[in-house]
């Protein structure tokens, strides 16, 4: 007669499924709260917790009561999805006594970042600002308006993400040149940009054709041998071409 013998590896294991199945029991009962699952997967106490708790913000359709034409501007602007109390803090104790209790006025810089601060996860098309070269020093409401953000000029469509290349060009004997004189940038770049990147001259013919001795361009426009200036390097390895005035 063949007698069956437990390994010692299922009765460890045996241990460790009890222990895990007695430890579930016990915070179970120690643990979850008496109300959880009464009227749902929650605590049902949490209801009389919440309906005691002050009330700290007014909601939209108060601050309309008294500041109706600050928030039709609002919805009819870029932060028309915007609660005013996300900017101003909560504001029901203004609402009950607003001499009183005056609501917070964003006014510093950092207070806008908090949305517009480039990061790279935000959504394509979302407005965003390297906070150090955009206006530095300069309070973001010298140019925006907040209930109303539009800027007063709205930027081309390669400086609005560029700017700092734009302020470049525009000081360079390149201003007078576009974008695309020297990219070639699909409509989809505007969409999704880091999908369908531009593309950017490959060799010194490139440059030839504007600045080379027998090019057919403005008599005004700097022209140089080809053959003899520096023919082992690339232009844009002296030249930048948004300043091409530098070394």
């Amino acid at each position: 007669m063949r007698i069956w013998r437990i390994r010692d590896q299922v009765i460890r294991l045996s241990f460790v499924f009890a222990a895990v199945i007695i430890a579930f029991v016990v915070a179970r009962w120690r643990f979850v709260p008496k109300t959880f699952g009464d009227i749902g997967h929650y605590r049902a106490a949490s209801l009389e917790q919440m309906a005691g708790a002050e009330i700290r913000y007014a909601g939209t359709g108060v601050c309309e009561d008294c500041h109706g034409d600050v928030v039709e501007t609002k919805n009819a602007s870029y932060h028309r999805s915007l609660a005013c109390e996300v900017c101003h803090g909560p504001a029901a104790k203004h609402a009950e006594a607003p001499d009183e209790h005056r609501p917070a006025i964003p006014r510093k810089r950092g207070d806008c970042l908090y949305c517009h601060e480039y990061l790279p996860s935000r959504p394509t098309g979302f407005p965003q600002v390297v906070e150090m070269s955009h206006n530095p020093m300069q309070a973001c409401t010298s140019c925006h308006s907040p209930h109303d953000p539009t800027p007063p000029r709205v930027p081309d469509s390669c400086s609005a993400c560029h700017a700092q290349i734009s302020r470049t060009k525009s000081i360079s004997n390149h201003t007078s040149l576009e974008c695309e004189t020297c990219h070639v940038a699909a409509p989809e770049h505007r969409q999704e940009p880091r999908a369908h990147l531009p593309s950017k001259p490959g060799d010194r013919a490139f440059c030839g054709g504007c600045h080379a001795r027998d090019a057919e361009s403005a008599a005004e426009i700097p022209r140089i041998d080809m053959a003899a200036h520096n023919p082992r390097y690339l232009c844009w390895q002296c030249h930048y071409p948004h300043s091409p005035e530098g070394h």
